[in-house]
C-alpha cells in the first residue's frame, strides 16, 4: 500500500496523503509511541448549522446575536431570549454561523430601526407592526416575514446592508477564531424551494479577506442549488479559495433532494453530477427536525431505522408525503442510488461523508438530552413545551409540535489540529461522522492485512492508517479479488450511556444492476448470541423515566474488533459504513417531564437510543 489518496470526482481538487503523512514514525530512541505520529489522533466536535438573530427566520424570536453564539459554543454561559441561564457541558472545538442567506442580516438592521431599511415600504411596514407591542401582531408578522424567504423576489433588496451584515459578520468569525483552541468558520444557509427543502449549508476554508470577495448566494439568485455550485466555482476561480456545501433534511423534501433528475427534471449530466461530488463531500443525516439516515419503509429488515422519524409531509406541511418519495430523502438510499449513477454516468454525486449538526435557530448549539433548547426561541423549555407548535402546516393533522423534535446532533471531524484549514480538509477527505448529540469516539478503517492482534492494540489508529484507509476513503480491488478486512472501535461518551453494538452497514450494486444492502452486527456487550432469525437480541433497558435517569450496568464501555465481509463479491461496486447503539437513555422529554412535574401524551416518546454514523468507506472494482 503506498498511501491513502481521496479524490471527490473527476475535475475536482485531491486530498491526498502519501504514505510517508501517515505511517507511524517512532521517536530516535524508539520507545516514545506519540512521537512522529502526525494523522488525526481526537475527533473535533462541533456544529455546521446554527442559527442567530441575523437570520431572518430566527430573528423574528431570538434575540442573540452571532457574538453570542460563538461564545456559547466555546463554553461561555449565555442568557437565553426568554432569559434562562445556558451553558453547554463541554465546550465545542468549532463551530459554523450559518444564518439565511436571504435578506442576510435583514432582521438586527429592522428591529433597530435602520434608516436604510425603513425608507423600503415593506421595512417601514414591519418595523409598525414589530413595534406596536400586540403578541399576536408580531406573531402574525413574523409568521409573514418568514413566508417571504419561499418568494421569488426579496421583499427587502439592500445589497449595501446584506455587505454591510456579511463583513461584519467575518470580522467577527476571524475574531473568535483562535488556531489550536477553537475555529470560527465562516459560513452561511442557502436556503431554497423551502417547502420542499433544498437547503444547503455553504463553509469557507478562508478568513474574511477571501469571504469578502463574495456575498451569500440566496434563493433570490436562483432556485436552483445547480446555480450555487456554479457559483462557487465562479469563487474559487477568482479568489483561489475554497468552500464547499452541505445538504441537510432530505427527509423533508418530499422527493427532491437525492433525485435521479436534475432540478428542472430533465436528465442528469456528468457535468451536474460532477458538480455535485465536487462542492458536497459530505451530508448531514440527523439533526433537530428528524433524522435521515434510513427509513423502515426501505429498510424493513433493520431494526433500528424508524429513528425520530419525520415523514408525514414536507417542510411546512404545505404536502403530505408519499411513499414513492422516500428513496429520495434518506442518506442510505442515497448512497446506493449514487452507485448506480456512478455506473451509467462514471461519477458518483451522492458519494458524501457524515456529519451531523443541530438546525437550532436559537443561536445556543444544544444537542445533549438534558441540555435542549429546542428549534427555535419561541419554544425555550417551560412546562408546555412539548405540546406547542413548532412548524404549523395548513392542515392541523401536519402541524409539527414540540415534543416531536429531535435532540441533535452534532459533528466529529478526524482532524490533525484545530485549524480552520484542518477542519476543512478533513471534510473534504470525508473522515468525518455523525452522532445525533452523543461525544462517543468512534474509528472505522478498511484494508485487506488487520488482523485481530490490532483489534488488541490501546492504539487501533497505528494499525488503521498503516494498513488501510479511513472512514471517507477509497478502496481499490486487489489481484486476486481479496474481501476487505474492517477494523472499527468505540469508545463511550463518559457523560451519555454505554454502547449496546457496532454495525457495519453495507450497500451494493448487484450483478443485475440493482441496489441492495446488509446490515451486519459486528461487536456487542455482554454475552448476547445472534439468535435463528440472524438478529442480535435486545442490549435492555435502565431507564427510570419518573426520575429520567439510567444506570450503566448494561452495555460496554469500549467496543473494538475485526470484521471480513463474508458476503464480498469482487465484481461488484460497494459501500460499508459503522453504526454505533448506545443503551437506552432519557430523551429530552423525560428530563422535561421530570424538570416541569407534567404528564405528558402517552404518544410522546420518553427513551431515546443515541447513535453514530460514520462516513462510508467505498469499495470500486477493477
Amino acid at each position: 500500500m503506498t498511501g491513502l489518496t481521496l479524490t471527490t470526482s473527476a475535475g475536482a481538487q485531491e486530498y491526498s496523503t502519501e504514505k510517508e503523512d501517515t505511517e507511524v514514525v517512532l521517536s530516535p530512541d524508539g520507545y516514545s509511541p506519540y512521537a512522529g505520529r502526525n494523522f488525526p489522533q481526537v475527533p473535533l466536535w462541533g456544529d455546521s448549522h446554527l442559527h442567530t438573530m441575523v437570520s431572518v427566520d430566527a430573528g423574528t424570536m431570538t434575540r442573540l446575536s452571532q457574538e453570542d453564539a460563538f461564545r456559547f459554543a466555546r463554553g461561555e454561559e449565555v442568557t437565553t431570549t426568554h432569559g434562562l441561564r445556558a451553558k453547554l457541558s463541554r465546550p465545542l472545538d468549532w463551530l459554523v454561523v450559518s444564518d439565511h442567506a436571504e435578506m442576510y442580516g435583514l432582521m438586527p438592521q429592522l428591529l433597530g430601526g435602520d434608516a436604510e431599511i425603513l425608507s423600503t415600504p415593506k421595512g417601514k411596514e414591519w418595523y409598525e407592526k414589530l413595534s406596536a407591542g400586540d403578541p399576536q401582531v408580531t406573531f402574525d408578522t413574523a409568521m409573514e416575514i418568514v413566508a417571504s424567504l419561499s418568494g421569488d423576489v426579496p421583499p427587502i433588496d439592500n445589497p449595501k446592508a446584506i455587505k454591510h451584515a456579511w463583513e461584519n459578520y467575518t470580522a467577527l468569525a476571524d475574531r473568535f477564531n483562535q488556531p489550536g483552541v477553537f475555529s470560527a468558520i465562516i459560513g452561511y444557509e442557502y436556503t431554497t424551494e423551502g417547502a420542499n427543502n433544498l437547503h444547503r449549508n455553504v463553509l469557507f476554508r478562508d478568513d474574511s479577506l477571501r469571504a469578502n470577495q463574495t456575498r451569500p448566494f440566496s434563493q433570490f439568485d436562483s432556485k436552483n442549488p445547480e446555480d450555487l455550485w456554479d457559483y462557487l466555482a465562479e469563487y474559487e476561480a477568482r479568489t483561489g479559495g475554497e468552500v464547499l456545501a452541505i445538504a441537510h433534511n432530505g427527509n423533508l423534501s418530499n422527493g427532491r433532494m437525492f433525485s435521479m433528475n436534475a432540478w428542472d427534471g430533465s436528465e442528469l449530466t456528468r457535468e451536474i453530477v460532477e458538480m455535485r461530488a465536487r462542492f458536497e463531500p459530505i451530508y448531514e443525516p440527523t439533526q433537530i427536525k428528524g433524522d435521515g439516515e434510513a427509513h423502515p419503509f426501505l429498510s424493513p429488515d433493520d431494526e433500528f431505522a424508524d429513528f425520530d422519524t419525520w415523514d408525514a409531509s414536507n417542510l411546512n406541511g404545505t404536502e403530505s408525503k408519499t411513499p414513492e418519495m422516500l428513496p429520495a430523502e434518506y442518506a442510505r438510499e442515497a448512497l446506493k442510488r449514487g452507485l448506480k449513477i456512478e455506473q451509467e454516468l462514471g461519477v458518483n454525486p451522492f458519494k458524501f461523508g457524515m456529519v451531523g449538526a443541530t438546525d437550532s435557530h436559537t443561536g445556543m448549539a444544544t444537542a445533549q438530552e438534558d441540555n435542549f433548547f429546542g428549534k427555535h426561541s419561541g419554544v425555550e423549555p417551560e412546562p408546555e413545551r412539548w405540546k406547542h407548535i413548532v412548524i404549523e402546516a395548513p392542515d392541523p393533522d401536519l402541524s409539527i409540535y414540540g415534543w416531536k423534535q429531535a435532540a441533535g446532533g452534532l459533528g466529529a471531524v478526524w482532524a490533525r489540529e484545530n485549524t480552520r484549514a484542518a477542519i476543512f480538509d478533513a471534510m473534504m477527505r470525508k473522515e468525518t461522522y455523525a452522532t445525533t448529540g452523543s461525544r462517543m469516539m468512534v474509528r472505522f478503517f478498511a484494508g485487506y492485512n488487520f488482523t485481530d492482534e490490532d483489534a488488541l492494540s490501546r492504539l487501533p489508529a497505528d494499525a488503521g492508517y498503516a494498513k488501510g484507509v479511513p472512514m471517507g476513503g477509497n478502496l481499490a480491488m486487489t489481484e486476486d479479488g481479496q474481501a476487505p478486512t474492517f477494523l472499527f472501535a468505540a469508545l463511550k461518551d463518559p457523560l451519555s450511556g454505554n454502547l449496546d453494538r457496532i454495525q457495519i452497514v453495507k450497500g451494493w450494486l448487484d450483478a443485475g444492476g440493482q441496489t441492495q444492502e446488509k446490515i451486519y452486527d459486528v461487536a456487542w456487550s455482554g454475552d448476547r448470541e445472534i439468535g435463528a432469525n440472524g438478529k442480535l437480541p435486545d442490549v435492555g433497558n435502565t431507564v427510570d423515566v419518573a426520575n429520567a435517569t439510567w444506570t450503566n450496568s448494561i452495555g460496554a464501555a469500549e467496543l473494538i474488533g475485526t470484521w471480513q465481509d463474508p458476503d464480498f463479491e469482487a465484481s461488484l461496486s460497494a459501500f460499508y459504513y459503522a453504526r454505533v447503539i448506545e443503551i437506552p437513555t432519557p430523551r429530552w422529554t423525560a428530563y422535561e417531564a421530570k424538570r416541569f412535574g407534567v404528564e405528558m401524551d402517552a404518544a410522546v416518546p420518553m427513551i431515546t437510543t443515541e447513535r453514530a454514523y460514520t462516513s462510508p468507506i467505498w469499495y470500486t472494482p477493477g
